[in-house]
């Protein structure tokens, strides 16, 4: 019974000292805290970014977060140059497809954990309805949009 004692006092004693904080050496990890992630400001289209890594407007690997804000906030029919992998962090994302803009009759939802790719030069649409998503998204720069203009009839 003495013993269970000690070995109860000891647990209770190790419980109550701080953790010791671990140092990552900076050569082989580098890190961001969710609070340390510089957000750009909210656009007008209900959009808003952090870059990761790379510089999306420059040629090169890149990789950034995209939120859409719930509020029914869509872009319009556009392309991008290059194929774009996205991951759904949060949130529900819905995604449309060619050059007909129809939120309400023709998006898809994704929700988290659903992975998609955008081929480049190919026509899509996507936003957030009734909650923001949250997305990583991961290409070749540079990273431009190009609005989806139809061929004059």
């Amino acid at each position: 019974m003495k013993h269970l004692a000690t070995l109860f006092a000891a647990v209770v004693l190790c419980a109550a000292l701080p953790a010791q904080a671990v140092e990552l050496d900076p050569k082989a990890v580098v890190y961001q805290l969710p609070d340390q992630i510089k957000w750009g400001p909210v656009n007008a289209a209900g959009g808003q970014q952090a870059i990761l890594f790379g510089d999306p407007s420059k040629h090169g690997l890149y990789g950034v977060l995209n939120k859409w804000t719930k509020g029914n906030h869509f872009s319009k029919p556009h392309f991008h140059p290059n194929d774009r992998f996205i991951t759904v962090m949060s949130g529900t994302w819905w995604v449309g497809s060619g050059p007909t803009w129809d939120p309400d009759k023709a998006s898809v939802p994704m929700p988290a954990g659903s992975f998609v790719t955008h081929y480049g030069k190919q026509v899509h649409w996507d936003g957030a309805k009734d909650t923001d998503a949250v997305l990583l998204i991961v290409g070749e720069g540079p990273a431009t949009s190009t609005p989806f203009v139809p061929a004059p009839k």
